[in-house]
């Protein structure tokens, strides 16, 4: 008998857990890397020192299956707002410095959610989702802290992205002088400092590192004199990130909060020019396609006492998912404007639980994309995966769509094409893909207008 109350015990824990977990409202720390080769981090065998990152690897989760957008916009709006990117026009390229749109304001971000169960909200780093309007800005969109570039590749040292001023604070210019990672690492520890103990906060740390243009200071390649060109650079920037992250979690021990806060990593998307300046590992191509190595990223959830240390997930888990699974986490009960395509996924991080996706969409333009279901992923013309990026190529191909069925099983790194072996797999998970073309918010493109001239300071309304 005590043997059989003893195994009920012992099934019921986890979800004891679980429900502990949310009652406690932790402090989140959401790490966003920009264009990380999912193979250069320590934990994956990478030659680049993370240690800090490893740390953190090692004694939580590490998610090995965790999928993002082909390139960086996407993917901060997917985590943003639990919803796949074709909702709203941005899975198609970025947002670019002169485009007159952004993420939509109709759009509850997930800083809107956690204010509302009284969380601190800041934003320390790269937003890129838009900038052309105030409305569009972090401190519109629930952040109550703003520190960083509205840009994608700025000068990591002027802070400039094509001759205008790109650094604020609060959505307002800010001149603070420095290497960006390490003004981004700084900004976030005050954050830390100011809050801890006195109200749960969800520190969001989008780093502009590792993304081009490849800049570091030269105390970060000392350890790397057998790389070359852009390729030591990135590791010498890699390095720098890393030891940003240090300093940040250095600050959670000082405050004695480490217990009561949940650190999550990713990367936006996979490295670009995989082996020459990064390395995705074994997986296929890199940033800007469908295939492994563009959208599945290095990332891990670290929790002490709450995720059990030293664990790995191979189940497959998208980016959206973090919204309605962090919102639960912190006991947010702010109804939701529009449905959701992210799953709670706490089960199963926590007790290992089966993905909670049938379908998992990784992205779907009016061209190209790719779709999984279990181990089996369908790539929908695989080589038309930039269409749009500029703005150029949105013709609809004619014809039969190229296929690619990869059993990732047996095939992480997508070198055997099955659809013609399993015809009728293929055909379902195309169907399953054309519903969400149909389903789809056209894309938001808009090339540079002839005669464009940049700001001064982007985001300068008065300009």
């Amino acid at each position: 008998m005590w043997r059989a109350l003893l195994c009920i015990l012992l099934l019921w824990l986890p979800s004891v857990s679980t429900v502990r977990a949310a009652e406690r409202q932790p402090n989140i720390i959401f790490i966003l890397a920009d264009d990380l080769g999912g193979g250069d981090v320590g934990w994956r065998g990478g030659e680049i020192k993370t240690p800090h990152l490893d740390r953190l690897a090692l004694t939580g989760v590490a998610l090995d299956a965790f999928y993002v957008q082909p390139v960086c916009s996407p993917t901060r709006a997917a985590l943003l707002t639990g919803r796949y990117p074709i909702r709203y026009g941005l899975q198609v390229g970025v947002v670019r410095p002169w485009a007159r749109y952004g993420l939509p304001l109709q759009e509850q971000t997930l800083a809107e959610g956690l204010a509302s169960a009284g969380y601190v909200t800041a934003v320390i780093g790269k937003w890129h989702l838009g900038h052309f309007h105030p409305d569009f800005l972090p401190t519109r969109r629930g952040f109550i802290h703003q520190y960083g570039h509205y840009n994608g590749a700025i000068d990591y040292n002027t802070h400039e992205r094509d001759g205008g001023f790109d650094w604020h604070r609060d959505d307002r210019v800010c001149r603070d002088p420095g290497y960006s990672t390490h003004l981004i690492a700084k900004e976030a520890v005050s954050i830390v400092e100011r809050y801890a103990t006195k109200r749960p906060f969800f520190l969001y740390v989008p780093f502009n590192a590792v993304h081009s243009p490849h800049q570091v200071p030269e105390r970060y390649l000392t350890d790397y004199p057998l790389l070359g060109g852009d390729r030591r650079l990135y590791a010498g920037m890699l390095a720098a990130m890393d030891e940003a992250i240090g300093e940040i979690m250095a600050a959670v021990d000082r405050a004695g909060i480490r217990n009561e806060t949940l650190v999550v990593f990713s990367s936006d998307n996979g490295g670009p020019a995989p082996g020459v300046v990064t390395s995705n590992g074994e997986l296929r191509a890199g940033k800007g396609t469908h295939y492994e190595g563009g959208v599945r990223v290095a990332a891990f959830a670290n929790w002490p006492g709450v995720i059990p240390a030293g664990s790995k997930i191979d189940e497959p888990l998208h980016m959206v998912d973090w919204y309605p699974t962090l919102l639960r986490v912190a006991g947010a009960t702010v109804d939701q404007k529009l449905p959701l395509d992210g799953r709670d996924i706490w089960p199963t991080l926590v007790e290992g639980k089966p993905t909670p996706h049938e379908h998992l969409l990784i992205n779907a333009t009016p061209v190209s994309g790719a779709i999984r279901a279990g181990d089996w992923k369908l790539v929908v013309n695989g080589a038309l995966a930039n269409a749009g990026f500029d703005g150029q190529r949105n013709e609809v191909v004619s014809g039969d769509p190229r296929l690619e069925l990869f059993d990732l099983s047996q095939d992480i790194s997508e070198t055997t094409n099955l659809a013609s072996r399993f015809p009728e797999r293929a055909n379902e998970l195309l169907a399953v893909f054309r519903q969400y073309q149909g389903e789809a918010t056209p894309p938001k493109v808009e090339p540079k207008g002839k005669g464009y001239k940049s700001p001064a300071i982007w985001g300068d309304f008065k300009d």
